[in-house]
């Protein structure tokens, strides 16, 4: 299953909602919707800096990362980027594709 890592960053409203139910309730909310889209969360930390929290999680698809993203957002307490990675072995398959690859750059 693809992996996703998403860097989430509270609003004013979500910082509000994190102080009132503490972060044990926003794991279990995260979780709820990883789950709901037929994934899994692999890892949930809260952060310092300039994002407030780092997930990795499975999900079937990209249609679901996209789906999960856009919940997050829409609700408003929160601002998802989502990242997929990538195993060795698809990276390996990339590099095998770029052998194929025909590619011209720019003034070339």
């Amino acid at each position: 299953m693809p992996k996703y890592l998403l860097e989430v960053n509270y609003t004013l409203d979500g910082v509000r909602g994190l102080g009132a139910e503490g972060g044990t309730a926003r794991v279990a909310a995260a979780t709820a919707l990883v789950e709901s889209l037929g994934g899994t969360v692999e890892s949930f930390y809260f952060a310092l800096g300039d994002t407030d929290a780092y997930l990795v999680i499975d999900l079937p698809n990209n249609s679901s990362a996209a789906g999960g993203a856009l919940a997050v957002n829409i609700g408003g307490g929160a601002t998802a980027r989502t990242v997929a990675l990538l195993t060795a072995a698809e990276v390996d398959e990339a590099v095998s594709a770029v052998k194929k690859a025909t590619y011209r750059p720019p003034g070339s």
